[in-house]
Parts: C-alpha cells; sequence; structure tokens
C-alpha cells in the first residue's frame, strides 16, 4: 500500500531513509527551513514542507496526513528538553495525526553501566546533559502518542559509523586513546543499516515501543580506533590510562568515555527484521574504503 511519510532532520540518515521509502514507491515530504535545503531536498525527490523547528510559529501552516512521521533532528544543544519536538508535536493538526513516529534517540539514556550487557528493560538513568534531553523528548513523545491514540516507536542508537562518519582526522593528529584494560565498552551501527532499522520500524505494524539499535558486536572504544586505523594504514593512536584522560582530553571526548555498556540488539532483530548488511565492524569498514579519504 502506499504511503506517505514526513522526515524531520533530512541529513544524513534522513536521506538514507527517504531513498528507501522512495524506492518502494512511497510519497516522501522532508521538513525544509530554507530555500537551500528544500533546493536540495528536491534534488532527492523529496518534496519539501516549509518550517522552522526554533521557530515554532513557522509550523502553523502544517496540514498534517502523512501515515508516518520520521523525526531525526537534534534537541538544541543548551535545552533542559527537546523545544524542537514540542513545537512540532503542538502544530501537526490533532485530526490528522500520523499513525505512527518513529524517533531516533540515544543509548546515552541508560548512562553508565558499568560494561552490563543492557536491554530496553534497563530503567534509564542518563547522565549528561545531551542524554538527559533525548530522555526528556522520549517522555514527552511518550505520553502526546498515547493522549492522541498514536505509535510511537524509539530507537536508542549508539555510535554511528559509515564513510564520512569515521574518526579519521582525530586517528591523523594523534589523539590518545585510553589504554586497551581500562577502555569503556562501545557500541556502533552502520549508517546504512540505521536507515533500514529506522525503514523497518515505520513499515511494520507491530513495531512500538523502545528499541536498542546496535550490530550486536560491542567492543571496547579503544579496540574501535585501533580497528580504524588499522584497515586505513595509519598509525595507531597512542593510549594512556583513564586518570592521564581526564586532565587532558577534552570534557565532550570524556564524556564517552565515563560510560560502559553492551547493547542487546535482540528485540530489534526478533521485531523489526532488519536486513542489515553491516553486521560486524570489519564488513562495515570495508564498505567504506575508497569513499574515506
Amino acid at each position: 500500500m502506499t504511503r506517505t511519510v514526513l522526515i524531520v532532520g533530512c541529513g544524513d540518515i534522513g536521506s538514507r531513509v527517504a531513498r528507501l521509502e522512495l524506492a518502494e514507491g512511497h510519497g516522501v515530504y522532508g521538513l525544509a527551513r530554507s530555500a537551500e535545503t528544500a533546493a536540495r531536498l528536491a534534488g532527492q525527490g523529496i518534496a519539501a514542507v516549509g518550517g522552522d523547528l526554533d521557530k515554532p510559529d513557522s509550523l502553523a501552516g502544517l496540514k498534517g496526513g502523512w501515515t508516518t512521521l520520521y523525526y531525526l533532528a537534534p534537541p538544541p544543544a543548551s535545552a533542559v528538553d527537546d523545544p524542537r519536538l514540542a513545537a512540532l508535536l503542538e502544530a501537526l493538526p490533532a485530526t490528522r495525526l500520523p499513525g505512527k513516529v518513529v524517533y531516533i534517540s540515544t543509548s546515552g539514556v541508560y548512562g553508565d553501566c558499568g560494561g552490563d550487557w543492557v536491554s530496553e528493560d534497563r530503567p534509564p538513568h542518563p547522565q549528561t546533559g545531551r542524554s538527559r534531553r533525548r530522555w526528556a523528548a522520549e517522555e514527552a513523545l511518550t505520553a502526546s502518542s498515547r493522549r492522541h491514540g498514536v505509535t510511537a516507536v524509539i530507537l536508542r542508537v549508539p555510535g554511528i559509523y559509515g564513510p564520512g562518519r569515521l574518526p579519521l582526522e582525530r586517528i591523523r593528529a594523534g589523539v590518545p586513546v585510553v589504554c586497551e584494560e581500562e577502555s569503556p565498552y562501545s557500541n556502533r551501527i552502520h549508517a546504512d543499516d540505521l536507515a533500514e532499522v529506522c525503514f523497518a520500524a515505520g513499515r511494520r505494524p507491530a513495531a512500538e515501543g523502545v528499541y536498542n539499535v546496535s550490530d550486536g558486536r560491542p567492543t571496547t572504544m579503544t579496540d574501535y580506533f585501533y580497528r580504524v586505523a588499522d584497515h586505513f594504514g595509519l598509525p595507531r593512536p597512542p593510549a594512556i590510562s583513564m586518570a592521564d584522560a581526564r586532565r587532558v582530553l577534552s570534557p565532550a571526548m570524556l564524556s564517552f568515555l565515563e560510560e560502559s555498556k553492551r547493547l542487546d540488539n535482540g528485540r530489534m532483530l526478533r521485531e523489526l527484521h532488519p536486513r542489515l548488511r553491516y553486521p560486524d565492524l570489519e564488513r562495515g569498514l570495508a564498505a567504506c574504503s575508497g569513499l574515506d579519504p
């Protein structure tokens, strides 16, 4: 059955989702805050819908009526919650709401789990401003969806890698990593596979609730950097202790080092049945060869 979708946040992942929807013959619309963005979307076969999430009045003309809403836009960097998501939910006509909303969140909402395997049953414990904003957005979307009878799918996503999304410049710059024995576990998903998971969540009628998204093969963060360096023939970055890392690395880098978890992606595989092209890092990096400088 032909359906129409609205993608809010038509960046890299949103564009990949759009291509999957268009390949099925579905109507794809994208929120555009400028004429330049509208032109870029048109070049991808996406019909532009005018509106700026940071200017709620600009959303007043949204007519609604889309079958599925993919919400991929991040919250503002300095907000307590997510006023952008709130503005969109407020602007959509109550009589023409989408049947389903697919929202990209972060696995950071779990906080530090000490390297434990984490399923969707684990209570969130966000510990950074970034993850607290995402958790607030999850709660707001869940409450709104229940109130209006809309199905909400929340995808808790870890690090995304792929062409243009690899830490090559950091490795070339020799930024140190934490020594292997102290390095936290990290999780990842290839950009193409994340788009496929979004698409699967949007098209499967039974998809609902929270899903951990990952390739299911977590390793330490240091192992990830080493394997990227090895694949591209770069020197491995120097390793330092966690104590030294706290002295020399930026707060942003440290925020990722202070949390360790291994995501259980079983529910995603069982219920969404995504066709993962890169179920491990080796195959994912091979697909990036020749595409990254």
